[in-house]
C-alpha cells in the first residue's frame, strides 16, 4: 500500500490503475479510524479493484470554537489499519495542498445544509461538499462509500452528485455500533467514563422510538417527546436537536404514516457533540 501526500502523486497512481482497467473505490475520512471506517474499507475492497482511502482533517467544515486543533490524528496507525484491510492507497494531503493560496471556490447545497446539524454548525456542510467535490474530481471514483451515521451528510452529498452530474455511485453502509449500541465515532474518545455511560442514551432513545413505531405510533410529536425524556434523564447529556424529518427533503414531519422518515438527533455529552439516527420506511408495503 502507498501513502501519498500530493495531488500529483495521486494522479500518477490512479492513472496507472486505470490504464490497467481497474475500477476505483473511494472511502473519504478524517482519520482516527475505527471499526465503522473499517467496514467501509472492507466493502470498498470487495467491490472495487483499486481502493483509495483519503485521510484529511478538513478545516473548512469546522466553525469557530470547534475542535479542529484537537481533533484526533493518528496517521501512522490509520495507515497500518488500512493496509491490513487491503486498500491500495492512502491520500493524506495537507491543508495547503487542498486549499492553496488564493483558493476561493466553494460548493453548497441550498435548503438541505442549514437544518439539523447545519443549523448548529453554520457553514459545516459547505465545507463538507467542497472537500468531497474536490476528492471526487481528483480520484474520479466509480463508487464512494459512506456511513449511515452521517445521514444528513449522505443526503446532501447525494443531492450534490445528482445536481452536478458527478459520475459516481454512492454506497451507504449501516451504522456500526459498540456492543452497548453507541454509534462509533472518532469523537467518542473525548468522553470520560461517566460521559461514556451517559452517551448510550442516544441509542436507547432511538430504540424506544423504534418500539413506538413498530407498535403503531405515527404521531411525530409523541415520538419526539419520548426521545427527549430518555435523553434528559442522562446526567451529562444536553439536547442540541431531536427531529423527525422527511428522508429526502429533511422537512419536519407531523405524522409518519405513509412516509419515509429520518429520526435524527444531536446531543452534547459533556463538551462532546454526538449524532445518531435511524431511517424508517412506512410507505405502502413497508414498516408494519
Amino acid at each position: 500500500m502507498f501513502t501519498i501526500h500530493t495531488i500529483e502523486e495521486l494522479r500518477r497512481h490512479l492513472g496507472e490503475a486505470r490504464a490497467a482497467g481497474k475500477s476505483v473505490g473511494l472511502v473519504p475520512t478524517m482519520g482516527a479510524l475505527h471499526d465503522g471506517h473499517a467496514a467501509l474499507v472492507r466493502r470498498a475492497v470487495e467491490r472495487c479493484d483499486y481502493v483509495v482511502v483519503s485521510i484529511f482533517v478538513n478545516p473548512t467544515q469546522f466553525g469557530p470554537g470547534e475542535d479542529l486543533d484537537r481533533y484526533p490524528r493518528s496517521l501512522e496507525g490509520d495507515c497500518s489499519l488500512v493496509d491490513q484491510l487491503g486498500a491500495d492507497l492512502v491520500f493524506a494531503p495537507s491543508a495547503a495542498e487542498m486549499y492553496p493560496a488564493g483558493y476561493r471556490t466553494h460548493v453548497e447545497v441550498e435548503g438541505l445544509s442549514n437544518v439539523l446539524c447545519g443549523a448548529s454548525r453554520p457553514g459545516h456542510f459547505r465545507g463538507v461538499c467542497t472537500v468531497v467535490a474536490k476528492l471526487f474530481n481528483l480520484v474520479l471514483p466509480d463508487v464512494a462509500f459512506f456511513g449511515q451515521k452521517d445521514a444528513q451528510q449522505v443526503i446532501i452529498i447525494q443531492r450534490m452528485v445528482t445536481d452536478l452530474n458527478f459520475p459516481v455511485e454512492l454506497e451507504v453502509l449501516p451504522t456500526v455500533r459498540e456492543p452497548d449500541g453507541l454509534a462509533m465515532s472518532s469523537r467518542n474518545r473525548y468522553l470520560t467514563a461517566s460521559q461514556r455511560a451517559d452517551a448510550v442514551c442516544l441509542f436507547r432513545a432511538l430504540q424506544a422510538a423504534f418500539e413506538m413505531i413498530t407498535g403503531g405510533e405515527r404521531n411525530a410529536g409523541h415520538i419526539r417527546s419520548r426521545i427527549e425524556a430518555i435523553i434528559n434523564d442522562a446526567h451529562t447529556a444536553e439536547i442540541d436537536y431531536v427531529e423527525i424529518v422527511d428522508a429526502d427533503t429533511l422537512e419536519p414531519l407531523a405524522d409518519l404514516a405513509d412516509r419515509q422518515a429520518l429520526i435524527a438527533l444531536a446531543v452534547r455529552v459533556g463538551q462532546t457533540r454526538l449524532i445518531d439516527n435511524f431511517a424508517v420506511d412506512l410507505t405502502e408495503g413497508h414498516g408494519d
